[in-house]
């Protein structure tokens, strides 16, 4: 309809690299990396409801095999990852640096209805990883829907960073790594909170046959 219209279709883009800071200290700064890029699709999913499914993809001008897609009701919304060493070089952009793209218009018809725009709180980020083992032909989206239904409402994101299939992982499955990070709006978490928040996204995580394993 857009191109009927003599409109373009309304994407929403970011190039990422150089350092983060995920708290107050210069100690905190992290090297950006593809995780953000995916971070960059999935908030902008959530702000109008959806959790997207993450799939492998290859598509210029990403580096292939670091290169996802995001996919809802079988529409690819988005992409995300490592750009190719040749675009860095070409764009005199740092090495590894990383990008994302959202068909925007794509984005708002898969939308439900709601959808909120969280709120930047100023206070620092609880940072907790861990590895699912689960059944190599459950999806990866299972077990992040799931995680994200059991963390409750502290979750600020939670990002797959690693996916391994050998020993001493058992034939057939695979073990799947998360990022969880949990904010509040008006405090700093203590420990305990951040435990049970992860302890209760696991607990969720388990009835997609999800086993916790130590990282």
């Amino acid at each position: 309809m857009d191109e009927a219209l003599g409109r373009q279709p309304r994407h929403l883009a970011a190039v990422l690299c150089g350092q983060r800071w995920s708290g107050w200290l210069v100690a905190d700064a992290e090297p950006v990396g593809w995780t953000d890029a995916v971070a960059f699709v999935e908030t902008a999913a959530a702000t109008v409801g959806l959790v997207l499914e993450r799939r492998a993809a290859t598509r210029a001008p990403w580096h292939p095999g670091r290169c996802a897609e995001f996919v809802a009701d079988d529409r690819v919304l988005g992409h995300a990852g490592e750009l190719h060493p040749e675009v860095c070089r070409a764009f005199d952009l740092p090495a590894r640096s990383v990008a994302a793209e959202i068909d925007l218009d794509a984005l708002i018809v898969a939308a439900p209805t709601g959808g909120e725009i969280p709120l930047v709180s100023g206070f620092p980020v609880a940072k907790e990883d861990v590895a699912l083992v689960v059944a190599a032909d459950v999806p990866a989206a299972a077990v992040e829907r799931a995680l994200r239904a059991g963390a409750g409402p502290l979750l600020e994101s939670v990002t797959l960073f690693d996916v391994y299939g050998g020993p001493p992982v058992p034939p057939g499955h695979v073990s799947l790594a998360y990022a969880l990070r949990f904010r509040a709006p008006d405090r700093t978490l203590t420990d305990a909170e951040t435990a049970a928040a992860r302890d209760a996204a696991v607990a969720a995580a388990e009835r997609t046959g999800a086993v916790q394993r130590t990282l």
